[in-house]
Parts: C-alpha cells; sequence; structure tokens
C-alpha cells in the first residue's frame, strides 16, 4: 500500500485542536458512576485448557448496566504470589476466543485478563459469549454505526465502559498486585485501552498501537476501510445524519482521553495503515498526558513500511521490554 497520510516530519509534531463537546467529561463520569454501583465480579471458575503451564479461569464481571461480560483469566501456573496485571482488549469484530489463543503476556509472567467484546466474535478469531442487549437503537448492523445517531446509545459507549470495569475486576481477582494494572490493545483494542488509560487514573501503563476511534474525522475523510467505511457507508444512505453521527463521535474520540491520560504509555504505529490512518496515533500520542498533573513518560515506534500490522512481532518484543520496565525499574 502507498504512503497515503502526513509525513513522519509533520506526524512527529500534528497536534490538531481539540474538538470535544464542553460535557465530555460528564458525560463519561456519569456513564461510569452508574455502572460502578455494584461490586464488578460475578463468578470466577476455573477451566481445563489443555496447558500445563498456564492456570486459567472463565470470568464474568457487571460491565455497562450491569450486563454480564465474559473474559479469560490466566496466569503461571504454580505462582501464588501476586503479579503484575496485563488486561487486553480484543480487535473489531473479534470476541475473546478459546483461552489458548493470548499466551504472550502470561508467558512474559503477568496475570492477563483478555476481555470478550460484547455483541461481537463473529469475523475472525473462534468466536465471542458476551451479547449486547441493547443493541436496538437505530443505526446500522456493525458494530461501528450500532446506536450511531446518540451518543448515549452508542456501541462504544457499552464497550469502554465494560472495558473501564474489566480493570476494577482484575484488581478482585486472586493473585493480583492490584497497583499494577496495565492495558493493551491493537486497533479497536488500542482504542479501548487508550480510552480506559484516559477514565483510570491509577493505571500503571497503557501499551497503545493502530489505535480506532482517534483522529476519527479525518480518517473518515481518508480512508473507506471497516470500520470507518462502515459509518461512511452509513451516511452515504442516511443522508443528513451527519452532524448527529459527529456529535456521538465527539464523545468517543481517541484524542481526548489521551488528554486526561496519566499512565506512562507506549504507542505503535504504521505508517502505511489504511485502516486506523497514522495521523490519529500521532495526534493522540502528541496530547497524551497534556492535563494530567505530571507529564507521563510515553514513547512510539512507527514502521514506515507497514500497515495495520504494524511491527507485528517486533513490536510486541518492544513492548515486553518496556512494561518489564515499568513493572520492575531499575535502581534510581
Amino acid at each position: 500500500m502507498p504512503a497515503f497520510d502526513l509525513p513522519l516530519r509533520e506526524l512527529e509534531h500534528y497536534r490538531p485542536a481539540p474538538e470535544e463537546p464542553a460535557d465530555f467529561d460528564e458525560f463519561w463520569l456519569g456513564t461510569l458512576k452508574e455502572a460502578g454501583q455494584t461490586d464488578p465480579v460475578v463468578s470466577a471458575r476455573p477451566v481445563e485448557s489443555g496447558l500445563r503451564l498456564t492456570e486459567t479461569w472463565d470470568v464474568t464481571f457487571r460491565g455497562f448496566a450491569g450486563d454480564p461480560v465474559r473474559a479469560w483469566y490466566s496466569r503461571p501456573a504454580g505462582v501464588r504470589e501476586p503479579l503484575p496485571a496485563v488486561v487486553e482488549f480484543a480487535g473489531y469484530g473479534r470476541g475473546r476466543g478459546l483461552p489458548h489463543e493470548r499466551l504472550t503476556w502470561v508467558n512474559a509472567g503477568y496475570a492477563h485478563l483478555l476481555m470478550d467484546n460484547r455483541g461481537q466474535g463473529d469475523q475472525y478469531g473462534c468466536g465471542g459469549d458476551t451479547p449486547d442487549p441493547h443493541a436496538g437503537a437505530p443505526g446500522g448492523p456493525g458494530p461501528a454505526v450500532r446506536g450511531l445517531l446518540t451518543p448515549h446509545d452508542y456501541h462504544y459507549r457499552r464497550l469502554i465502559t465494560d472495558a473501564v470495569r474489566s480493570v476494577a475486576a482484575v484488581r478482585e481477582l486472586p493473585g493480583v498486585d492490584g497497583a499494577r494494572v496495565a492495558v493493551v490493545g491493537n486497533s479497536q483494542g488500542g482504542g479501548v485501552a487508550l480510552a480506559v488509560a484516559g477514565l483510570v487514573p491509577d493505571l500503571a501503563a497503557a501499551l497503545v498501537t493502530a489505535p480506532f476511534l482517534c483522529g476519527i474525522r479525518r480518517a473518515l475523510d481518508l480512508t473507506d476501510a471497516a470500520p470507518y467505511g462502515e459509518i461512511t457507508a452509513y451516511l452515504s444512505v442516511h443522508r443528513g445524519a451527519e452532524q448527529a453521527a459527529y456529535r456521538t463521535l465527539s464523545y468517543l474520540e481517541g484524542i481526548s482521553f489521551a488528554r486526561r491520560a496519566q499512565a506512562p504509555a507506549h504507542f505503535g504505529v504504521g505508517l502505511r495503515d489504511t485502516v486506523c490512518p497514522p495521523s490519529g496515533a500521532y495526534a493522540a500520542f502528541n496530547r497524551y498526558g497534556e492535563l494530567a498533573d505530571a507529564d507521563p513518560c510515553k514513547e512510539i515506534h512507527a514502521y514506515p513500511y507497514n500497515g495495520h500490522e504494524g511491527g507485528d512481532a517486533v513490536h510486541v518484543r518492544r513492548q515486553l521490554d518496556w512494561l518489564a520496565g515499568v513493572f520492575s525499574p531499575g535502581p534510581t
């Protein structure tokens, strides 16, 4: 694929003016207050995964509106002391799959929670187990357009609330050091991880790769690849719905979440990414933490000749090394 976004020298200084509604903070405070009125964990049941070096539990926790959300919780077998935890968010259209699919973080020695995506899981991978009982508002069939016309009905309000609650849930699980919880995700998962970083003030770290829902208005002009293409396709049929859709999306803008984040952050981006254009990731990175009490440490890795796959396994190795330093800093 060709390079199509801003050149790297411009991306490194790209800081578009924030476009966020005046009640952005009020909207999310109200949403999370309502969701946080009950204890998060419903159940944690040990499961047999066929893996002798990993122990896994089938977890159910309360997410948006108290809805049950499923997750896999895994940790190294035989380790009893509290471990740092990594909460992972899956990509667009993917569910939690099977417990042996995502082993990187548990093999690195961390407790690992993989959250299911409500109402997703049918596009790739091995499926999901969490329905979305609130998906009846006007909008298209895909998650990117479910309830698009009002922020209170939009799918990502529910999914991000689930993600915030997953951090509360992992802190209640056995064998977790609640003071050392990181969030990680790629694509949709990266956008969700970034949102959680902006909404949960005491995270230990955020690892964000190729984030969806960053620089949304510009992305809709640059690409017709899904998921953004689903939004433009919907608006091509529902002429005149643009302003309502843009208003809804303004409450989900990753740059706004990034401005409020406080945790150390590690970003990755492919400069030829036509799914989640790199200008969105750089805008979020360059404004990351600007409303925090102190500047959080942050770094970004760009892969000039890669698309949505970014640095792939090379980048994961960089994440492993970086997170080890965050969780086990050297002497000061």
